[in-house]
């Protein structure tokens, strides 16, 4: 019996370091170099896109959230070209702009990853279940705000600041309701979903739903139907 000084409770912060490990657990494979985030963290009233690049996925299950990812395009050129030439491709045949589609969904099918290793930690570690939406990724020249479509009762919102190996910066932000995880009583934490082995495979063979890039013709409309 676990008695009430043993009990864990995770938390918001805890929710977010898990999340950040995802996201550097995926990138450094895929770029194959060194991804890293701020020991500091900013507490936000809202979450949006911004230019240059911005990708957002909705979760829903155990607790309801949004997570955003916010390249400039020095960093999603820098993440793609890396990923793209680890996988053999040549650097002549690379895609030479961020407005290109072919970085709209490499950073799309990242993001995917990224969110995929995180909901296998949830059910691991908190005996929980969330699934999520496909990522949605837009090439932006202004902030769009974004609000989650279930309305939250007790927002709780972060950013975290990221930096590439070339010192290239981009922006993971997530908006969650406030909730707490308490241990009641000991458990096996199941098996944890390899992120390198899940990038092998993506490698491997391409997935034939990949996320979408969305034409700035389709953007208006996706955003007023998710209550944006």
């Amino acid at each position: 019996m676990i008695t009430k000084e043993e009990r864990v409770v995770y938390g918001t912060e805890d929710l977010l370091t898990t999340l950040c490990t995802s996201v550097t657990r995926v990138l450094n494979v895929a770029s194959q170099s060194r991804i890293t985030y701020s020991a500091m963290v900013q507490r936000i009233t809202k979450v949006g896109l911004k230019p240059d690049i911005g990708c957002f996925v909705l979760f829903d299950g155990g607790f309801t959230g949004l997570v955003v990812l916010n390249f400039s395009a020095e960093a999603a050129m820098e993440i793609y070209e890396r990923y793209m030439l680890s996988m053999g491709m040549p650097k002549s045949e690379l895609a030479s702009s961020f407005t290109s589609d072919e970085v709209a969904n490499i950073m799309g099918e990242l993001m995917n990853q990224i969110v995929g290793d995180f909901t296998g930690k949830v059910r691991a570690e908190l005996h929980t279940n969330i699934t999520q939406n496909q990522p949605k990724m837009l090439v932006l020249n202004k902030q769009v705000t974004l609000s989650v479509d279930t309305p939250l009762d007790r927002p709780e919102m972060r950013r975290v600041s990221f930096f590439t190996e070339r010192n290239n910066i981009f922006y993971l932000e997530l908006a969650i309701d406030r909730t707490e995880f308490i241990k009641l009583h000991d458990f096996e934490k199941s098996e944890v979903v390899d992120a390198d082995a899940l990038l092998e495979q993506e490698q491997a063979s391409k997935p034939a739903a990949q996320a979408e890039a969305i034409s700035s013709d389709d953007a208006d409309e996706l955003l007023k139907s998710l209550g944006m």
